[in-house]
């Protein structure tokens, strides 16, 4: 009897082996693909961001606790979110809040983070795929404040969120997860992009800083701005701004921009040949971000565009009041 207990405990162990490597090989396809790639073309050509806004917040914070108060442990958060990406195997709905808690406390009891990524395949690939959709979000920055005693404004060294939200302070508006929805003006294609539903008028800011690389009219998006961030690794779009008056005042393609500054006002041009057309039936900004890895992916045929919805809600507690 107890024989047969142990053959039978065997085969549920061996069953229970193999349905995790069953599991393992169809979690990460498109990753090993991407590694494969990679190893031919020197660069990243495939990336999904799909990190749910609670864990980018986690980390987020861990990381801005461990740089204010000066602890002798540092988190950085790609590298966290890195980490956990390994543990689930790209699949963010198996995220716990316990699994980051539990990296950072290691690290707080001195466990360097290459020990943490030891054995960890795809680590690498995850750390440069997110930090070139992070990068320059978070970090160290000056801003103003009143001294208590001389009611003067002075200049403060800080640490946290560079970033703001694209829509200005002050505005509502609504949004949802649309990345990938089918878009038919043209030619059937998916939407590379997170519609933000405002009114006309609406600030537009600059998420980050960077330079202009386009500034007009495209008849699938309208009135757009096209920005690159100075480190060349993001393009963000904002599409279907204001009729009449798209843009802030003056701006144009080779102007640098600060993260926060206004650079237009949303609208709903778009879907026509013709300038200045309001071709859409509702008043939004098309946000989109593209991930570039080699220059051939700017305006080539492998795009990496990815959906930028849980970032929107992580930036809607920073919002800009830049005015003309």
């Amino acid at each position: 009897m107890w024989a047969k207990r142990r053959i039978l405990d065997s085969l549920i162990f061996l069953c229970a082996v193999l349905l995790g490597l069953m599991v393992l090989r169809l979690a990460q396809p498109k990753i090993q693909d991407a590694f494969a790639e990679e190893a031919g073309g020197d660069y990243i050509k495939w990336v999904s961001f799909d990190i749910p806004m609670t864990a980018l917040k986690a980390a987020m914070q861990a990381d801005i606790d461990s740089h204010l108060n000066q602890d002798e442990y540092t988190v950085d958060w790609v590298e966290l979110l890195s980490l956990l990406a390994c543990r689930y195997y790209g699949h963010w709905d198996r995220y716990k809040k316990a699994d980051l808690t539990a990296y950072v406390e290691r690290l707080k009891a001195g466990e360097p983070m290459e020990e943490l990524a030891e054995g960890s395949s795809y680590f690498d690939y995850y750390r440069e795929a997110y930090s070139a959709v992070l990068g320059g979000l978070l970090g160290a920055y000056e801003t103003e404040e009143k001294d208590e005693e001389t009611g003067e404004a002075v200049t403060v060294q800080t640490y946290g969120l560079k970033a703001y939200s694209p829509i200005g302070g002050g505005y509502g508006y609504s949004h949802y997860k649309d990345f990938g929805a089918h878009r038919g003006y043209g030619y059937s294609r998916p939407h590379l992009g997170n519609d933000l539903l405002g009114s006309v008028g609406t600030p537009i800011v600059a998420v980050e800083g960077g330079l202009v690389e386009s500034c007009g009219w495209n008849q699938y998006g309208g009135w757009r701005v096209g920005i690159r961030s100075l480190d060349g690794k993001r393009y963000y779009y904002y599409a279907h701004l204001r009729k009449d008056k798209p843009f802030a005042q003056g701006l144009e393609v080779g102007d640098q921009v600060e993260a926060g500054d206004l650079i237009g006002y949303l609208g709903m041009t778009g879907y026509s040949v013709k300038e200045n057309v309001n071709g859409m039936t509702k008043p939004h900004l098309h946000f989109g971000l593209q991930i570039i890895f080699d220059e051939s992916q700017k305006d080539g045929t492998n795009q990496i565009w990815v959906d930028v919805y849980h970032l929107v809600e992580l930036l809607e507690g920073h919002r800009s009041y830049e005015r003309e």
